[in-house]
């Protein structure tokens, strides 16, 4: 897979979730639970985001490569998109944006382009339940639960539209403007899910409370991001020393980059899980204003 070492550890993460869910779906398929596969169609369509992100699905050049962002002054993955590309190219030669910025800008536009291509999967789903769903010539019970099914997918596909339109919205104003310093907010995902919660059916209370965890959410994925950079220089550094044929000093870099790819592991599975909540906890104030 030619994977870089921060790749590895996001791979890790993700599968160890994944994992997971399946140990929990086998669980409630044992109860007699999920009798309509809906939590089944869901790991399945999380399994083909996995493959795809990390370029396992058999497809050349599907790897959404979110590390390494800026290589000599080019990005290192095209975006997929006229749209984009034209937004980034402007922001690029701006002359607004610090490198920092440019960083950080390059992965908002990496992290709208794994949005797309998450909601482009699960558009594909439906439409292939909806083919199945039409050749049905007796309606039953069962079917009636299916019409179900297909009514959570499309509005999980409008509020997946509705995030992909206000990130875009977001990436425009930006590109254009350079950044707010004023700004809540820094990081991507914590911008959308803090957008996603505005529209929610949240108290002033619950908005509040809903902010300040949003808050140590984005300083965990600081923190995260420190230990991806560190592995990723304590990678090359390792690479280097291995040609060295100095074996202590080869053995010193060896646990300090197993100790750096351990906690990039743990604070990765931990982002992740702590992403699935909030989203998970948004989509049900979604939900409940549509009700």
């Amino acid at each position: 897979l030619h994977l870089s070492a921060v790749k590895l550890a996001e791979l890790h993460s993700d599968l160890k979730i994944q994992e997971k869910d399946e140990l929990s779906w086998k669980k409630m398929k044992a109860e007699g639970l999920d009798e309509d596969g809906e939590k089944e169609a869901k790991l399945r369509r999380n399994l083909n985001v996995i493959m795809t992100k990390y370029g396992m699905n058999g497809k050349k050049d599907s790897q959404i490569v979110d590390t390494n962002y800026i290589k000599d002054g080019t990005e290192s993955d095209t975006l997929d998109d006229p749209r984009l590309e034209k937004l980034w190219s402007k922001a690029k030669t701006s002359g607004k944006f610090s490198d920092d910025e440019l960083d950080k800008l390059w992965r908002e536009f990496k992290h709208h382009k794994e949005k797309i291509h998450e909601y482009n999967i699960l558009l594909e789903t439906v439409s292939r339940t909806e083919d199945i769903h039409k050749n049905v010539i007796n309606p039953s019970e069962e079917n009636l639960v299916k019409e179900e099914i297909l009514h959570n997918k499309h509005r999980e596909l409008k509020d997946k539209l509705r995030s992909i339109n206000q990130g875009f919205e977001r990436l425009r104003k930006v590109s254009h403007q350079g950044y707010d310093t004023t700004s809540e907010f820094e990081e991507p995902r914590v911008i959308d899910l803090w957008d996603m919660a505005k529209s929610a059916n949240f108290t002033e209370k619950e908005l509040e409370s809903f902010r300040e965890e949003l808050k140590h959410f984005e300083a965990k994925i600081e923190k995260h991001h420190h230990y991806q950079k560190q592995l990723e220089i304590s990678h090359q550094k390792l690479k280097h020393v291995e040609g060295t044929g100095d074996k202590d000093h080869l053995n010193r870099n060896r646990e300090k980059y197993a100790m750096l790819e351990e906690k990039t592991k743990e604070l990765g599975y931990k982002v992740k899980k702590h992403l699935q909540d909030l989203t998970s906890r948004i989509s049900q104030g979604l939900q409940h204003n549509e009700l």
